[in-house]
């Protein structure tokens, strides 16, 4: 799961990466740049943000859908909620064993 702090745009820790990219891709985001008045960085930062909060929002459409046809008590969807928290919170643990 990504982690909370993509979604805060206040100063975070930055690293350099580089990457391979489609020319076409790479003309579009230094147009954009250009256009714009930001860095490549920040075009490239942006787009990678939406497209995480996008993916976040159909996350919980796939909640949803799991449970579709059944019509959800206040307490079935606590209940569900809290299920779904600990599954994140299991991977998210997960995946920091895994880091270190």
């Amino acid at each position: 799961m990504v982690s909370d702090c993509l979604w805060h745009h206040g100063e975070m820790a930055k690293r350099p990466m580089t990457l391979d990219v489609d020319e076409a891709l790479l003309e579009a985001a230094r147009a954009e740049a250009r256009q714009t008045g930001r860095s490549e960085a920040e075009v490239v930062e942006d787009v990678l943000r939406k497209h995480f909060e996008s993916r976040r929002v159909s996350i919980v459409d796939e909640v949803w859908a799991r449970n579709a046809g059944e019509a959800l008590t206040g307490d079935d969807a606590l209940a569900l909620a809290y299920k779904e928290l600990e599954a994140m919170r299991r991977e998210r643990g997960e995946a920091a064993k895994a880091a270190s």
